[in-house]
């Protein structure tokens, strides 16, 4: 007897228009073995469990036939897989180009969807990149306001293509360095996405962001703020680390010392995050005092925290909660729970700031350049 199937529908959350559904049941990897960075849980029905119904329904006719029923019944949303192939993709623009990959603007032909595409060539063997592969798709479980939607990856000789939601106002770290700081009320609607976003990961996924940086936050001519390229894959992070220029920069001393990965790590690199983006600038080291990059590490590791300047040009519950963020000590740093607890995010939740108008008004001035 076959046991009582649990199915829970899909919504097609990432709203695809695609015709006809290349879905087909069984057909995606199983998942891989839990670790550090994931150990989430999966309502893809695996080949396993497809071939074992197989095998039973010649035993079980009824219980087969029921089994089918149910799995027509299934709505199955596009998020789950898009069968992504390179022929599917044509290019319309470079967005960004690092030491061992670039991304795109790509139009998904088959669904006449805007996508962002990451090219990353990983010089590993066949069964890390299958590994690689196995682990991004639990990227498709992910379903949040703040979080940037994720179509597929796949395997292009020795490339590994990300597909992402494309968001066309651009990165934290392009628009502060085209219109300057970030205003006062849009950066703590920032700070409340970022956190709430880090939050989700953690809670429900058990994912550590591992590469929070202003490049890494992306945002919309509607206004919505949404992280990506966070640390789902170990092994994906490990053979690029160095692809895209300056993650060190936002490491935690704790980090840089090579003491194990928190959460609190992504803490710290949110406090810098937002004094970058508050000042219009990289708080490490003080201005005009270039440093080479080993030099800047031991500067983390062994001077004071950087601090706001101190003539109340940036309100104090600003400054607070960034310096609960830029604690060295590991274990007196806020967690992201704790931070949305702060007065500087509770006071978000009642503070109407116009976000779409703001996105559209950078939109269009990038547009114009």
């Amino acid at each position: 007897m076959l046991s009582k199937v649990t199915l829970r529908k899909k919504r097609n959350f990432k709203n695809l228009t695609l015709q006809n559904s290349p879905v087909v049941v069984g057909g995606s990897p199983p998942p891989s073995e839990p670790n550090t960075a994931n150990d989430l849980k999966t309502d893809t029905i695996t080949t396993t469990k497809a071939s074992s119904a197989y095998d039973d329904h010649k035993h079980a006719p009824a219980d087969y036939s029921q089994l089918c029923e149910q799995l027509s019944e299934l709505e199955i949303g596009l998020e789950l897989r898009l069968d992504l192939r390179p022929e599917d993709f044509n290019n319309i623009d470079e967005l960004g180009r690092g030491n061992g990959g670039t991304v795109c603007k790509v139009l998904h032909v088959r669904t006449n969807t805007v996508m962002a595409r990451k090219i990353v060539h990983v010089d590993a063997n066949m069964n890390v990149r299958k590994q690689i592969m196995r682990e991004l798709q639990f990227m498709h479980d992910c379903n949040s306001k703040h979080i940037v939607s994720f179509y597929g990856a796949f395997m292009n000789g020795g490339d590994i293509s990300i597909c992402m939601e494309y968001m066309d106002a651009g990165s934290l770290d392009k628009i502060y360095k085209k219109h300057g700081p970030f205003p006062l009320d849009v950066l703590k609607r920032i700070g409340y996405a970022i956190v709430d976003g880090l939050i989700y990961l953690y809670d429900e996924h058990r994912i550590i962001h591992r590469d929070l940086k202003p490049s890494n936050v992306l945002v919309n001519s509607q206004g919505q703020i949404k992280l990506c390229d966070f640390g789902v894959s170990g092994q994906l992070i490990n053979s690029v680390a160095d692809t895209f220029v300056g993650t060190s920069s936002y490491m935690s001393p704790e980090r840089i010392m090579g003491s194990p990965y928190s959460v609190k790590s992504d803490v710290w690199s949110l406090g810098i995050t937002l004094m970058e983006l508050a000042m219009g600038r990289f708080p490490f080291p003080p201005e005009g005092t270039p440093l080479s990059i080993f030099e800047l590490l031991q500067h983390i590791v062994h001077e004071p925290v950087p601090a706001f300047p101190s003539n109340n040009q940036y309100p104090a519950d600003l400054t607070d909660f960034v310096a609960k963020c830029l604690t060295k000590d590991v274990l007196l740093r806020a967690t992201p729970n704790d931070l949305m607890n702060h007065p500087y995010l509770v006071s978000a939740a009642t503070e109407k700031v116009d976000l779409a108008r703001w996105a559209a008004s950078i939109t269009n001035k990038q547009q114009l350049v």
